[in-house]
């Protein structure tokens, strides 16, 4: 430890004898000084009056305690306490409780050095600021010496002292060393029971939590409010809804009164297990209400898709912190809003709320959804002069916006300026190879990967798989699933399973998928059995696709993908009473098949299309372009592929229907566009059909339009005629 900073305040007037009427009288001018100016004229006529000599000592004493309560921070106090030759230890204890209290409790221990340095006596109440000081620090090595001191003192069964101790070393992290000495104290008041539920919380054991809060109860001590927030925030944390409603009952039952920091913990808890009945019943009954319920709230509506009802809280509160803007914008990004998500960063914008990581995190995710390569330009840009770019998860995020936005060289690009790249990063970089379709890419960073002695983890292996599965590369997927197991020893997961189904579905190796999926040591999921259910479609194996579909909805009864996929099965084969059979049961539960949607951003706009949608303002001009690319594509050989519109409709209309997909319509307007030599780039929320791939292969040719279509499952780059995909998707 440094000695304390000596800072001068000697004023250089000649001292004069000091006698003990002029002492006195000084030492009430201290003792009724109301303000600071005051104080110090009265420490400047004790400099020029002793010399250290009569009555200075008790003078300067006092004037350390004066200032305590005068002074407009403890740098004075601390200048006069530098300043006095025979120090006092009940002095030394006033300065280390008001130190210890302060912005700079680190202090506290330098009083303390000073103490045993000029041996002066420390007493019990010496210890417990020190042992605040320690735990405000995290000083884990003065506290284990302050301990010692203690003990070797005799003061070790001080109950005051004891509870310091629980408290410190539940600040530093040693929360086994904290309940050692909790458990050997005689006496333990609810002060004592409170530091150490609370220091099992910070360390986020959730569990001991509650029990040691079922031992306290059976110990007759009586909870107050502030250990009654602790608790349920535990359980809250640890998702224990049954316990949670039983401590609301305790503290209904006993006429508790409940704070607004205890009602927002119980509205927290209640919203965090999911059960927004009782969330949304207390928060109701608040008021004011406050920021911490209303952002759990916010949070909790958000997770469970209930956007709407987040909205409505977040509209309410007129005063917004950082954290409550976040959390709405997270919800947005996280609950397919990622429009409203950019649309709300902008109005923080506008009123000049500076975002902070996490809120970038959710922007950058948002941007990636909604694939729109403008918006995700800017918001780069936005990160750099903001200061987050050197942040390794935000640049993590960035790689992964770009990819999920159709430019895997601006993904590329990031990665390559990173000075620090960790296992995320390559993973990320993979699977942005993978989900564009570039195999070699994915592989070749992979094996660089290794090569440099970064470990790849299980995500890394889903990356690397789904790049072998999209390639068709099945030897090579069999070897690095071979090697993920017997090399890297992690244990494949659904996931992995799932890859090597869906890498011999699309190869047309039926059997060994089949094989796969019933000698898998877990059991297969509706990714295993949808994986399976999808390569029987495509390749036309309608027995074995039956089957898959109906152990798929054995584990989710209301799938909708595979009731449609039933229902095409049987529509192949014109089973058309099972087909209705099928559609009366999706009609009867409610379900519908999804609706394609396409989106295609134009001057910083992105327009929304759905199947035969003719809501957008240049609707008629839409389908008079369509006409025209259709009647142009029929003079090279276009002919509609009617064989995916499996409905019993004739077959006029069925070439209507395949001609009206929300992915055609959004290419043309995207042709209408005056940008002639820009890439046309379009999202769409389902997996594109084999007629609209047929389409957009002539369009690229015919036209000279590059094109980029992200389905839901990979990237589609349309140049010249070809498609990345090599038409294996």
């Amino acid at each position: 430890m440094s000695s304390l900073a000596q800072t001068s305040l000697a004023l250089p007037l000649p001292p004069h004898p000091s006698t003990p009427t002029t002492t006195t009288t000084l030492f009430n001018a201290l003792t009724s000084s109301t303000t600071f100016t005051h104080l110090k004229q009265v420490h400047a006529q004790i400099l020029r009056r002793s010399n250290l000599d009569y009555g200075s000592n008790s003078l300067l004493l006092q004037l350390v305690l004066s200032s305590f309560a005068l002074s407009p921070s403890l740098e004075y106090a601390v200048s006069v306490f530098s300043q006095i030759p025979r120090l006092d230890t009940r002095l030394c204890n006033n300065l280390m409780r008001e130190l210890s209290r302060g912005a700079d409790p680190e202090r506290t221990l330098l009083v303390y050095e000073r103490m045993r340095r000029e041996g002066l006596a420390v007493d019990s109440f010496s210890f417990p600021p020190l042992l605040k000081a320690v735990s405000r620090t995290s000083a884990l090595v003065e506290g284990m010496e302050i301990h010692g001191l203690a003990s070797k003192l005799g003061f070790y069964s001080d109950p005051f002292l004891q509870t310091g101790l629980v408290g410190m070393y539940a600040a530093c992290g040693q929360i086994m060393e904290a309940k050692l000495v909790f458990d050997k104290m005689s006496h333990r008041d609810v002060v004592t029971w409170s530091i150490m539920i609370n220091g099992y919380y910070q360390s986020g054991l959730f569990d001991d939590v509650l029990q040691l809060f079922d031992e306290m109860k059976a110990s007759n001590v009586e909870a107050d409010e502030i250990l009654l927030s602790t608790v349920v925030s535990a359980c809250a944390r640890s998702r224990k809804l049954s316990y949670g409603k039983t401590i609301h009952e305790f503290i209904t039952k006993n006429d508790i009164v409940v704070d607004p920091h205890l009602q927002s913990a119980l509205v927290t808890m209640y919203a965090s297990c999911g059960s927004m009945e009782f969330a949304q019943e207390l928060f109701n009954k608040m008021s004011p209400k406050n920021l911490i319920a209303s952002t759990a709230m916010v949070s909790a509506y958000s997770k469970f898709g209930r956007v709407e009802d987040a909205r409505m809280i977040f509209n309410q509160m007129v005063e917004k912190d950082l954290i409550f803007w976040s959390a709405m914008i997270s919800g947005y990004a996280e609950s397919d809003h990622p429009q409203e998500a950019l649309k709300l960063f902008s109005e923080m914008q506008v009123l000049e709320i500076k975002p902070d990581q996490v809120t970038m995190l959710s922007v950058i995710s948002a941007c990636a959804h909604l694939g729109s390569l403008d918006q995700a330009k800017w918001i780069h840009l936005y990160v750099d002069r903001n200061g987050f770019g050197g942040a390794l998860p935000v640049s993590n995020a960035l790689i992964d916006m770009y990819a999920k936005c159709g430019s895997l060289e601006r993904a590329r690009w990031v990665f390559e300026k990173m000075p620090r790249k960790d296992i995320i990063s390559w993973t990320t970089m993979i699977s942005a190879f993978a989900m564009h379709g570039d195999a070699s890419n994915a592989l070749s960073f992979f094996y660089q990967m290794t090569e440099q002695k970064i470990e790849p983890n299980a995500v890394t292996f889903v990356g690397v798989l789904y790049a072998c599965s999209h390639a068709g590369l099945v030897e090579e997927g069999r070897k690095i699933f071979s090697s993920m197991i017997n090399e890297h020893k992690i244990t494949p997961k659904h996931e992995h399973y799932g890859c090597m189904v869906d890498l011999f579905g699309r190869a047309n190796l039926l059997r060994e998928a089949l094989e796969i999926t019933e000698t898998m040591p877990l059991a297969p999921n509706v990714v295993i059995w949808g994986s399976l259910m999808a390569a029987c479609r495509v390749h036309g194996e309608t027995e074995l696709g039956e089957f898959a579909a109906k152990q798929l909805l054995e584990i989710e009864p209301e799938h909708d993908g595979a009731l449609v996929v039933l229902s095409n099965i049987y529509a192949k084969e014109r089973r058309w009473e099972d087909v209705g059979e099928v559609r009366r049961l999706m009609k009867h539960k409610g379900i519908s098949k999804e609706m394609g949607c396409s989106r295609i951003e134009l001057n910083n706009e992105v327009h929304e299309f759905l199947m035969a949608d003719r809501n957008h303002k240049q609707a008629d001009r839409i389908y008079e372009k369509l006409d025209e690319v259709v009647s142009e594509l029929k003079l090279v050989g276009y002919a509609p592929n009617t064989c995916s519109v499996l409905v019993d409709l004739e077959e006029e209309e069925k070439k209507e229907a395949i001609l009206w997909h929300s992915e055609k319509l959004a290419l043309c307007y995207g042709l209408m566009s005056d940008r002639k030599e820009s890439c046309i780039r379009i999202v769409k929320n389902l997996r594109i059909c084999e007629d609209c791939h047929a389409f957009m292969k002539l369009v690229s040719k015919v036209y000279g339009r590059e094109i980029v279509i992200r389905d839901r499952t990979r990237f589609h780059h349309y140049k010249n005629g070809v498609c990345s995909c090599n038409d294996y998707w």
